[in-house]
C-alpha cells in the first residue's frame, strides 16, 4: 500500500495490537533492512498496544538496542506491560508520549495451570529472571535503580501512569501537545 511504502520510505514503522510474533518479526526486519544503509538517520517507531508476549518484547529491544542507528520512540494511544518496556528502550532524548497515552507498568505474571512441582519451581525461576530482565532494561532506560524500579513501576499491583509522570521518571523523553 502506498501509506506503507511512504512511511518506509522515511524510516518510519507503527508497531500496534497485541505483541506478538508476527508484528515484532516485521519491526526487526524493518530495524534490520534499515541498518544495511550506511548513511546515519534516526529510525521511528510509533508504539500503541496493550502488550503481549514479553519474549517476542525482549527480542525487539535486543535489536534497537544494537541499531547503528537511534530508535525514535513515539507513545500514541497506549503503551502497557510489554510494549511500555519497548517504548522506554528508544534512544534516550528520542522518546516521545503523546498527552493522553494510557500507560501501564506490572511484574511479569507466569502461565499457573496445572504443573507438576518441578515444573511450577522452573516457572518460578523464569518468572524471576524475566522480572530481573525487565529491572535491567528500565534500568538501563531510565537510570532509576533498582530500588526504586521496584517501588514505582514494578510494585506487586498493575500501575498506571501519566505522560507527565513518566517524563519525570525518565521513562520519557518528551511530551507531544
Amino acid at each position: 500500500d502506498r501509506i506503507g511504502v511512504k512511511l518506509l520510505d522515511n524510516s518510519i514503522h507503527y508497531l500496534s495490537g497485541e505483541i506478538t510474533a508476527e508484528n515484532v518479526e516485521a519491526c526487526i526486519k524493518w530495524i534490520v533492512y534499515e541498518n544495511l544503509e550506511v548513511k546515519e538517520k534516526i529510525l521511528t517507531l510509533y508504539v500503541n498496544s496493550t502488550g503481549g508476549d514479553l519474549y517476542q518484547a525482549f527480542a525487539l529491544i535486543d535489536i534497537m538496542q544494537s541499531s547503528k542507528h537511534s530508535v525514535r520512540t513515539i507513545a500514541v494511544g497506549s503503551i502497557m506491560s510489554a510494549a511500555f518496556l519497548i517504548f522506554t528502550s528508544g534512544t534516550k532524548g528520542e522518546r516521545y508520549i503523546a498527552a493522553n497515552t494510557g500507560i501501564m507498568c506490572h511484574q511479569f505474571a507466569g502461565g499457573g495451570g496445572d504443573h507438576k512441582f518441578h515444573d511450577l519451581k522452573a516457572e518460578m525461576k523464569e518468572t524471576e529472571l524475566l522480572n530481573d530482565r525487565m529491572i535491567d532494561v528500565l534500568k538501563e532506560a531510565t537510570g532509576l535503580a533498582p530500588s526504586v524500579i521496584k517501588k514505582k513501576l514494578l510494585p506487586p499491583s498493575d500501575v498506571y501512569l501519566t505522560a507527565r509522570e513518566v517524563l519525570d521518571l525518565g521513562i520519557a523523553d518528551h511530551i507531544l501537545e
